[in-house]
């Protein structure tokens, strides 16, 4: 069995929580496995969708010169 520990949310996240979890067909701990992965691809899209940097430009225009 995986080691647990225990997170405290309000009743009413614990509530939206297993309910979105029964609603999926899977367990809470599946559920926020899903929803830290999404909330991490979500982080990298706005880093990756963010204006570049001067430096971040002269390093990829290096070869160009």
């Amino acid at each position: 069995m995986v080691e647990t520990t225990t997170v405290r949310v309000s009743r009413e996240t614990h509530r939206r929580l297993t309910t979105l979890a029964r609603a999926r067909r899977e367990s809470v701990d599946e559920t926020v496995q899903h929803a830290l992965r999404a909330l991490r691809q979500d982080a990298m899209a706005r880093e990756l969708a963010a204006e570049l940097r001067d430096d971040e430009t002269a390093w990829l225009d290096a070869d160009t010169r």
